[in-house]
């Protein structure tokens, strides 16, 4: 397995974050909470025993709990949270400590994209998910944080020749997909949402990312600190390259949202090969050829 993030800077950073509390720096998890919880009321069922894993503030778990689809619920979470709803339980980030097929719902929100052994992960999930448990996640995604991630780039290129992984790579839509019918869910959906926020300057957005705990934990990446200098000429080219005519500047957040089910033999299933019993051209209103052999 490839060590790709440093899991005591990820836990040091999520520390700092939860400690400083900043309510404003929430709100992707407030988003990704209240999408959560608007696909979980659609679903037309109830679920016994609930799980947020690696939820943060606790908001995916308030918002699931309002929905009313939920019977009692545990948090798993790097450390405690107050006003959080639920059970806790302490845990690192890629553990999930649940016995098997012991919960009917697990719900993921905006952490699963650093851990280093993702498919083990979901896995886990799967495994500690009852036949017919549902499995909900929101995932950052491939183009969350472009316009930061060029900007560095260019900037430390520019400044020293050089550069150094500083945004951490992010999953995409078939990514996640396949993430899912790897670990054996059944009916996988993935679809994602791209949001687009807008700060003064590359500062408000460092010292966001900063609140959110999502400041750089890539094993490679160089512990030599950036100099004042570096950061004013990265706002140059950022507001140079990415800001709107008022002068504002543009950080997009692109969030992948996945479902999946244990598997379980009332779920619907793909009929078998041959087994149709009307045919495609009939349908079609179009004369069938048969190839050559």
């Amino acid at each position: 397995m490839d060590i790709i993030f440093d899991r005591a800077a990820i836990a040091a950073h999520r520390h700092r974050a939860l400690q400083a509390g900043d309510p404003k720096a929430a709100f992707l998890l407030d988003i990704a909470a209240e999408e959560l919880a608007e696909r979980l009321s659609v679903v037309e069922r109830t679920f016994e025993h609930a799980v947020e894993l690696h939820g943060a503030t606790g908001a995916a778990a308030r918002a699931a709990l309002a929905t009313g689809k939920i019977g009692d619920l545990r948090r798993i979470e790097v450390q405690d949270v107050s006003g959080a709803p639920g059970e806790l339980q302490i845990a690192p980030l890629e553990d999930v400590p649940l016995e098997p097929q012991s919960a009917n719902l697990v719900i993921a929100p905006l952490s699963l994209h650093l851990t280093n052994d993702t498919p083990g992960v979901f896995i886990q999930i799967r495994r500690a998910l009852r036949p017919d448990g549902l499995f909900l996640a929101a995932i950052p995604g491939a183009g969350t944080l472009q316009e930061l991630r060029d900007v560095l780039l260019a900037t430390e290129a520019e400044m020293t020749g050089g550069a150094s992984p500083r945004v951490i790579p992010f999953a995409d839509v078939r990514d996640a997909g396949g993430l899912l019918q790897r670990a054996g869910f059944s009916l996988p959906v993935i679809d994602a949402e791209t949001y687009t926020v807008r700060y003064d300057s590359i500062f408000p957005l460092m010292k966001d990312l900063r609140a959110m705990g999502m400041t750089n934990p890539l094993a490679a990446r160089s512990r030599k600190p950036l100099t004042r200098a570096f950061f004013l000429r990265a706002a140059e080219i950022y507001a140079e390259r990415y800001s709107d005519p008022d002068g504002r500047i543009r950080a997009t957040f692109s969030i992948i949202y996945v479902s999946g089910w244990a598997p379980h033999e009332s779920q619907q299933k793909p009929l078998q090969p041959g087994s149709a019993k009307a045919r495609l051209a009939d349908a079609l209103r179009v004369e069938e050829h048969k190839l050559k052999q």
